[in-house]
């Protein structure tokens, strides 16, 4: 499979093709995510809630991002790449937004960068994009600001809600950005912010007017204990059951001492555990 490329991203909207992204922050999910065809990857910080069991993404470093990136990047070398730039390592500035994304990009081998906000940042995604760094824009919903908003919250349920999505996702593609995430808002809102771009919207909680779509791997195959259900989320598999009643298995198969059999040992050496161990003599 020959990996997407920003132009192409921006052709298959203007085909009307549909753009199918899922999170991955190993090497086991990207290698299956790239196996299963997916479009594009992206190593969001929701590992923070997901993998490293934050209740926010807001403790996630650029070096948790690096190093889960590294690892997907291995499991998915044919496959476009987007990382999460995480809280703190932008909005201080052009420079030390370039000195972060610069590691991203190096570190970790991503092919894109991913930034949460509007209008308030164009000025950084300009300066990304004129050093030849792909960014990937984050409105609606901003997880990284869940105590300023106030909990997560579906966005553009009023017109002026809806004005300052299209005004922010324009600010956006006018600095350069190749596609934009729309988080956890109103159909109505997406199909606003979809028509108002050249670029992709890529939705999450965003309903179906958006260019492509994109799914935490854990919530759509159900890798969580408890797993709690989302509206936007549709599961195609429940892993996390299955792993549970397989560790299961295997307690009691120890217990019982059903495991190991003998289809799982090598036979042979008895007589020479006797001599070292139980003091019998070997031929």
């Amino acid at each position: 499979m020959q990996a997407l490329t920003v132009t192409k991203w921006l052709k298959m909207k203007r085909d009307g093709i549909p753009i199918s992204m899922v999170t991955a922050y190993d090497y086991p999910s990207a290698r299956l995510a790239e196996e299963a065809g997916v479009d594009a990857i992206l190593v969001g910080d929701s590992l923070g809630n997901v993998v490293l069991g934050y209740d926010t993404t807001l403790p996630v470093t650029l070096d948790d991002i690096i190093y889960h990136a590294r690892a997907a990047r291995r499991g998915a070398p044919d496959t476009f790449i987007v990382a999460d730039l995480p809280f703190m390592t932008y909005r201080l500035g052009a420079e030390s937004t370039l000195r972060n994304a610069g590691r991203l990009m190096q570190e970790a081998g991503v092919q894109a960068v991913k930034l949460e906000g509007g209008a308030d940042i164009a000025h950084e995604v300009s300066a990304l994009t004129a050093a030849g760094i792909p960014v990937m824009g984050h409105i609606g919903l901003l997880p990284q600001s869940i105590h300023q908003i106030g909990g997560y919250k579906v966005q553009g349920k009023l017109e002026a809600d809806i004005r300052r999505l299209v005004d922010d996702a324009k600010a956006l593609e006018e600095a350069g950005a190749f596609a934009v995430v729309l988080e956890l808002v109103t159909d109505g809102a997406a199909e606003a912010v979809t028509r108002a771009l050249k670029i992709p919207t890529i939705g999450i909680g965003a309903g179906a007017a958006c260019d492509g779509q994109v799914l935490v791997f854990h919530d759509m195959i159900q890798y969580a204990s408890p797993y709690r259900s989302k509206k936007f989320v549709k599961t195609y598999a429940d892993v996390g059951t299955a792993i549970r009643d397989a560790i299961g298995a295997y307690v009691r198969d120890v217990k019982s001492r059903t495991f190991p059999g003998a289809e799982h040992s090598f036979p042979g050496g008895s007589e020479l555990a006797a001599h070292l161990y139980g003091g019998g003599e070997a031929d």
